[in-house]
């Protein structure tokens, strides 16, 4: 018992239990048993400086009620909280003090974890993780050189956004109007050397495998969206100048090559510079440059103005032999398709807009009718002004002209993706270290001959400065491989993180067997299995700690692996995962393709990380806008808490409305969720704090309105919970609050029981009243009540009478009158009986249990 209180004294309450929970390790669960497992999962969050905001303990909130639901059902539950602790604002604020990101972090999950805590949520500390702890990240590196080792981990030069005035790399949230956050600094977009995963080899069972998932309509079409899966052709387009060529190019509509009147290619596109006519060099470079210091986003924007640049160069169409003039324009990009597109501005927006400013030719070769003369023109219909093909139906003319053009060599049928591999660096301190080792030709050879098996079939390599560097993984008795302690948390200057810098780390004395390393400023040790090498300066993004976590939750202190395999075939995956839309495709996309690769590698049981997956929807601002502490709109959850406690936070954000629905914050509205728990304290407990005199031992002291009630109550909240509509099982208990309010007496079991149904929900009082009625233990260890099915039948039913088929009268009857005796009642209802005076019965239909027609004339 909390306290002694006559009143209900949440601030007094609710840290007593939290702490009796503590200490009984009530939440723990349990590594070896013959239970049934349910592995209920939140999306961790990022240890932000600014804690928690109220939209946090809404979906908490929600995994905690189907937990604590889940334990009273007999279930083994896991329901583990950790930290996606690695990030972009922790190393800025390193950056501005100069003190280490994990100081800061670790003083931000400090603050974090106190606020959980004081909701009250049944998370099992014991297995509480954290990405930036090395005994975890060493698995991050373990998995990621298993993607290197099957090959789908190599380097490339990508664009970053780079600023020339602060010498550093920038993410996209420290670029505002295309200037850096700090100075306001112009930027561009450069190409720099990063590690990319090839995530396009299971495109196919990415998408296909959707099918298998219990997800939100929405985020599956949001996952289809940018995985793109399109079917069409690569056609090839010869150049007028045979010295360079030919030109590919991927399109989803061969059979309007007759309309295909000029051709773009990204700026970056490696044939731009040598097809570019001496009198547009100076013009492509300017807009080349102009190009590069805009987003994808800014680029593709179907609102903005269409410009571009013609090359002086000229494609041949294998269609017709047509000559096409070859522009440069920045609406196409190098990450999609092949960087160049053929334009058929007759049916394309884009296009169109782009011939019309431009004057290029505009050909119509689809129309639905003869008269169809309006353009651009985006329907079905049938070929026109397209030779041999003119009259055949678009599907079987792009058939046809891909085969056709296929036995020339020019073309061949494709499935392209929208979806690009996956961009795995960033320029930054704070992130995990790749586990790799850069070696010269004859090194990398020595290495290898000693570690086959540890290396991919083709080697991973990049050249500089005419030297080629042959990438060498840390062997997995090395890891984790941690990162050093730098002077200065400033980017190197050229390009390269932080990590640049440091010599001492950077440049090594490397030992292929054992992964051990010295300073390359030291004499190089005795032995051949040592090589000078250097480590690479890139660390990972902050998607690959939270790519696995939900794995590692299931076995988080194993040392020989990174669960083991009793573990994920005992808990398996979350059967229930619950997280922001926000996350609705990449998060979800990195995770899955992550799980596929240790499903083919046999390291986990299933092909899909999260069978079960449901949104949240946003708490908005009292304006119904988002909430923002910059705005000074936003609530902590402290101050409720403060104000109206825990239980009643709980109870307000599972009330606002459906789980899914954006719903605004309404400061008045708690108060009736704090009455209601009110309510129920003082049914329970009279002005002294003693149990209330009507709360009685005999059970024949509630009336048959109750006890159906109670049943109805303990259904509707079990499956209620089942489908995650809290707020109409809240409803329900109020509903059976009001009844017990009302009725001069309640049997004690009853309440006991109603208790047990509001626990989930409302945690704390449920245990202090629990106890102070004289429940047996705590109430976590009480199973759920079930309900009497035969307690929820009704012996009576209304009855509707109509004259002619129009109402006239109702009345409570048996539920299996007679239609003599019904016809008894009517006849004697004093509203129907005025509607039959002087009237001959012709006919009576009778639904029992429903209605009464008499038809008279």
């Amino acid at each position: 018992m909390a306290t002694k209180s006559k009143d209900y004294n949440f601030l007094e309450i609710e840290p007593h239990w939290q702490s009796f929970w503590d200490k009984n390790h009530s939440f723990r669960a349990e590594s070896s048993t013959t239970k049934p497992k349910y592995y209920v999962l939140d999306m961790f969050p990022y240890p932000s400086g600014s804690g928690l905001h109220i939209g946090h303990p809404e979906g908490y909130t929600a995994t905690d009620i189907v937990a604590r639901y889940k334990r009273a059902q007999g279930f083994n539950v896991l329901h583990p909280m950790g930290w996606d602790a690695f990030g972009l604002p922790a190393e800025q604020h390193a950056v501005k003090t100069g003190t280490h990101p994990s100081s800061n972090t670790q003083n931000n999950i400090v603050n974090i974890k106190r606020q959980i805590k004081a909701l009250g949520f049944s998370y099992d500390w014991e297995r509480e993780i954290d990405t930036t702890d090395p005994k975890y990240f060493r698995w991050t590196q373990w998995i990621f050189l298993q993607l290197f080792k099957k090959g789908l981990a190599y380097v490339d030069k990508r664009p970053v956004w780079w600023c020339p005035e602060l010498r550093t790399v920038l993410a996209n949230e420290e670029i505002v109007d295309g200037k850096s956050e700090v100075g306001g600094f112009p930027v561009e977009r450069r190409n720099l050397r990063q590690w990319v995963l090839r995530i396009t080899a299971y495109a196919d069972r990415l998408l296909a495998d959707l099918k298998d998932v219990d997800w939100p309509d929405s985020t599956k079409r949001m996952q289809e969206a940018w995985i793109g899966r399109s079917e069409g052709a690569e056609v090839q387009f010869d150049l007028e100048d045979k010295s360079h060529g030919p030109l590919k190019i991927f399109t989803t509509r061969p059979d309007t090559l007759y309309g295909c009147t000029y051709m773009v290619l990204a700026p970056e596109h490696p044939l731009v510079d040598p097809l570019t006519t001496p009198g547009q060099k100076s013009a492509i470079d300017a807009y080349r440059k102009k190009a590069a210091g805009k987003s994808d986003l800014e680029r593709t924007d179907l609102a903005k103005d269409k410009s571009g640049v013609f090359t002086g160069a000229y494609a041949i169409n294998p269609i017709n032999g047509a000559r096409v003039p070859i522009w440069v324009a920045d609406y196409v990009l190098m990450g999609y398709g092949t960087g160049a597109i053929m334009a058929v501005p007759a049916h394309d927006d884009r296009d169109y807009e782009f011939a019309q400013h431009y004057s290029l030719p505009i050909v119509q070769v689809i129309a639905a009718s003869e008269a169809e003369t309006k353009l651009p023109y985006t329907g079905d219909g049938k070929l026109v002004h397209s030779g041999p093909y003119t009259g055949l139906d678009w599907p079987e003319a792009k058939k046809r002209i891909t085969a056709d053009l296929a036995t020339k060599g020019a073309a061949k049928a494709t499935v392209n993706f929208k979806l690009r591999d996956w961009l795995f660096s960033r320029q930054r301190y704070w992130g995990e270290p790749f586990p790799i080792v850069w070696l010269n030709a004859a090194d990398y050879a020595r290495a290898i001959a000693k570690r086959t098996g540890d290396v991919p079939a083709t080697p991973v390599t990049f050249t500089s400065e005419g030297v080629t560097h042959y990438a060498l993984p840390l062997p997995p008795s090395a890891l984790p491989l941690e990162l050093p302690d730098v002077q200065s948390y400033l980017p190197s200057g050229n390009g390269e993180s932080p990590l640049a810098n440091e010599t001492s780390w950077l440049e090594i004395w490397f030992n292929v067997d054992t992964g051990a390393a010295v300073p390359a400023s030291n004499p190089c040790p005795a032995g051949d299995v040592w090589v000078r090498g250097r480590r690479e300066t890139n660390t990972m993004p902050q998607w690959a700690g939270s790519c696995w976590y939900y794995l590692r939750f299931t076995d988080p202190k194993n040392s020989q692996a990174f669960a083991s395999q009793e573990a994920l075939k005992y808990w398996g995956v979350p059967d229930l995962y619950i997280g922001g839309a926000e996350h609705a495709v990449l998060h979800l996309l990195y995770a899955r393709f992550w799980h596929k690769v240790l499903f083919d590698l046999g390291e986990v049981p299933q092909s899909e990380p999260f069978t079960k997956l449901f949104h949240q929807g946003m708490i908005l601002g009292e304006d119904g806008e988002k909430m923002s502490k910059s705005s000074g709109k936003g609530v902590t959850p402290d101050a409720v808490i403060a104000s109206h406690g825990t239980d009643t936070l709980r109870l307000y954000l599972m009330f606002l409305g459906p789980l899914e629905a954006q719903k605004p914050w309404n400061p008045q509205g708690i108060e009736g969720v704090h009455r209601f728990l009110q309510k129920i304290w003082r049914e329970c407990l009279d002005v002294e704090g003693a149990v209330n005199p009507k709360v009685s031992d005999d059970p024949s002291v509630d009336s048959t309105e109750l006890i159906k009630l109670l049943h109805e109550t303990i259904k509707k909240v079990g499956e209620n919970i089942e489908t995650l509509r809290f707020n109409t099982a809240i409803s329900q208990m109020m509903i059976f609050s009001n009844a017990v309010q009302k009725a001069p007496a309640v049997s004690r079991a009853t309440m006991l029981t109603f208790l047990q149904v509001l626990a989930p929900f409302a945690p704390h009082i449920a245990e202090e009243l629990w106890e102070r009625l004289g429940g047996a233990g705590s109430i976590l260890r009480a199973p759920w009540p079930k309900y009497d099915a035969s307690k929820l039948v009704n012996d009576s039913v209304k009855l509707v009478f109509q004259v002619n088929g129009k109402h006239r009268g109702d009345q409570l009857v048996p539920i299996n009158l007679p239609q003599d005796e019904a016809l008894a009642l009517a006849r004697g209802n004093a509203k129907v009986m005025p509607h039959l005076e002087g009237k001959t019965l012709k006919r009576v239909i009778y639904v029992p249990g429903r209605i009464l027609n008499i038809v008279v004339e």
